[in-house]
């Protein structure tokens, strides 16, 4: 009986949260060593599937670059990086593509409908949601860097997303976009969970990560903070505190809040039923940045 109650008072506590979220968009990236372990997928999935059951309307952003580096392996191609970004010739891409909306899209896609949600994958094989353009970098001389067929996310389409939601579905989106004529970009998973976002002006973007959050020591996961502003996450970052693989997904991060999206959460994927015990607890378990 006394366990009977401690799982009353659970739900108790979550019905405000479910209450406030209702009809709100969440964005969620998953990405990286998220996608490594079944068990902890399976687990992020359901905890989706739970999200649009009690009403919210989740929208999944992912990536998949260690399933590519491993694809290109087998393929006897070297993947090739520049100032940290995959240089992406068009057999990378080819490749890059498949790995994407093939494999990892259907997949996600699969593992909900079984876990008993609706789903569908949004890309360029199906409904093409995103719009890139080339990107460009400059090296330190202001000399032009070529990264191949590498874009990034100029424009979202908002009425196929708000119209697969309508209808309780889950859209899954692989980070391939096309340009405007067409042609196929890899674009950094990140920065486009951060794009559409924005465009939906969701009530929360979800970046799952390999670490619990923002640490202000790496190496001491009970260094984490549990609720910073914007500003504070600025200087974390001139400071150096907020480092490496870590300031593109803040920047991303803070970009998203300047554009009205009300909190961007960091959670680690290992940890299960993270996105439940972040979004409808009152600690949380990540790191959440306001603006």
């Amino acid at each position: 009986m006394d366990e009977a109650i401690r799982k009353a008072k659970v739900l108790i506590e979550a019905l405000s949260w479910i209450q406030r979220f209702r009809g709100k968009y969440v964005v969620v990236k998953i990405g990286g060593s998220a996608l490594d372990d079944v068990a902890s997928v399976d687990s992020l999935l359901t905890d989706v599937v739970f999200m649009a059951t009690v009403g919210m309307k989740p929208v999944i952003v992912h990536g998949g670059g260690k399933a590519i580096s491993s694809a290109m392996s087998a393929a006897g191609i070297e993947a090739k990086f520049v100032d940290g970004r995959r240089y992406t010739d068009p057999r990378t891409l080819q490749i890059a593509s498949r790995v994407l909306t093939e494999e990892i899209c259907q997949s996600i896609v699969d593992r909900l409908n079984h876990n008993g949600g609706r789903s569908t994958g949004l890309h360029y094989k199906s409904e093409n949601v995103l719009t890139a353009e080339k990107l460009t970098l400059t090296d330190d001389q202001e000399q032009p860097v070529d990264l191949g067929h590498v874009g990034h996310v100029t424009e979202v389409d908002v009425d196929t997303l708000v119209r697969v939601c309508s209808i309780g579905a889950i859209p899954v989106i692989p980070s391939i976009a096309l340009d405007r004529v067409g042609h196929r970009l890899n674009v950094n998973a990140d920065t486009a969970a951060a794009a559409v976002a924005r465009a939906l002006s969701a009530e929360k973007l979800i970046f799952l990560s390999d670490i619990p959050g923002i640490l202000t020591n790496i190496k001491d996961p009970s260094s984490r903070l549990s609720h910073v502003n914007a500003a504070q996450v600025r200087s974390l970052i001139a400071d150096g505190t907020i480092a490496g693989g870590m300031v593109p997904k803040v920047e991303a991060a803070l970009e998203s809040l300047d554009a009205g999206v009300r909190k961007v959460h960091i959670v680690d994927a290992s940890m299960r039923h993270s996105l439940l015990l972040e979004i409808y607890s009152d600690t949380g378990v990540g790191t959440e940045i306001v603006p």
